[in-house]
């Protein structure tokens, strides 16, 4: 009886200690998508000096954060970790033909919706993007 309530003690054991590890492991994985999820469609609206430009974007975010998709008809590249969208990439502007980089940073203001600046050549601005219906 003694052997097998010490078996019986060491399954619980093994069982808790696994549960805890499982438990400790989900925050690091859920850290990439603190505030929503970035992959999908997005409507972006900048605020430029010449008044809002609005464009669509669609992203992809692999598991180590790394997000590639597009800018308008410009391929984007760029980091998605905690919350926090990093991207920069070269893109032509259609008005005035010029090429420079293009920086967006921001964060979810809700699951729906990212906030931040962009900067493009000399300019800057805020800009607010939705997820797109589907």
């Amino acid at each position: 009886m003694k052997k097998f309530l010490a078996a019986i003690a060491v399954v619980v054991c093994f069982m808790t200690a696994s549960s805890i590890a499982k438990t400790q492991a989900q925050p690091q994985a859920q850290d990439r998508t603190i505030g929503g999820d970035m992959n999908g469609e997005w409507h972006f609206v900048l605020d430029t000096p010449g008044g809002d430009r609005e464009i669509d974007a669609k992203f992809a975010v692999d598991a180590d954060g790394k997000v590639t998709g597009t800018f308008g008809k410009t391929s984007a590249v760029g980091t998605y970790k905690d919350g926090k969208m990093d991207l920069d990439f070269q893109m032509t502007a259609e008005e005035s033909g010029e090429t420079s980089q293009m920086k967006l940073v921001g964060k979810f203001d809700d699951p729906a919706t990212l906030s931040g600046n962009w900067q493009f050549s000399s300019y800057e601005g805020g800009f607010k993007a939705t997820r797109t219906k589907k």
